[in-house]
């Protein structure tokens, strides 16, 4: 599946749209290069899903905790510096991963993809040069 933004103002359509699409999945893996999007598009999807609090990359505490009245709890992982998996399973990762109850969104998933669930949605973001992002989305039980 794919989505268009030809501007960052498109991903207020494109996230609840995402949202519907992959509503039975609650582990998303993005990837793609520094600057694509990541953080923007997990934004968005945040505020899709109800969250008031401002949402910013963990990327030095690794995980930010959101709450959300309508989804639960949430949780935003950047493992930009994350340096093996087994460094992955020491912060206890596989605890968010698997619980079944909380929604969990990963900046650089590729990183410890051995890790993740078999349903997890992958999110790969593309940018061109006219700052137009192509988000390409699959998971294991979708086409």
């Amino acid at each position: 599946m794919e989505y268009l933004a030809k501007k960052e103002s498109d991903l207020i359509s494109v996230s609840p749209q995402l949202l519907e699409d992959f509503k039975s999945h609650k582990v998303f893996a993005l990837k793609g290069k520094m600057g694509a999007g990541k953080t923007t598009l997990i934004r968005y999807l945040m505020r899709a899903m109800g969250v008031t609090d401002e949402v910013s990359s963990p990327t030095y505490g690794y995980v930010n905790e959101y709450h959300s009245p309508y989804y639960g709890a949430i949780y935003h992982f950047d493992l930009y510096r994350i340096e093996s998996e087994v460094d992955a399973y020491d912060i206890g990762i596989e605890e968010y991963l698997y619980s079944d109850k909380s929604y969990v969104f990963l900046e650089w998933a590729e990183l410890i993809e051995n890790l993740l669930p078999e349903n997890t949605v992958w999110i790969e973001i593309t940018c061109d040069k006219e700052n137009q992002r192509l988000i390409r989305v699959k998971s294991d039980d979708r086409p």
